[in-house]
């Protein structure tokens, strides 16, 4: 499985977020809470990160040895358009 790492990071962070979950139920110190807030957040970037690198190893490297413009013209598109949207993210 090409993901399974980003899976596996990604069911982490969902754990971490339905403990952040109890911890506003049960009115749990704001720190505390906003600390696994960004833990979880730190997570969720790391798997992006993962996924950003299997499309790079994958879809962008079978782009460009297919020789077609069109579809490595596809790729830096999608890629652009994503590091745009990371601009405002981080």
């Amino acid at each position: 499985m090409k993901h399974k790492d980003s899976l596996d990071i990604l069911k982490t962070a969902r754990g971490q977020i339905d403990a952040v979950i109890r911890m506003i139920e049960n009115e749990r110190y704001c720190i505390d809470i906003s600390k696994q807030i960004l833990a979880a957040i730190s997570l969720l970037k790391k798997a992006n990160v993962q996924v950003l690198n299997v499309h790079l190893e994958s879809c962008v490297k079978n782009a460009i040895n297919s020789k077609d413009p069109d579809e490595v013209e596809t790729k830096i598109k999608e890629l652009e358009e994503v590091i745009k949207y990371l601009n405002k993210v981080v």
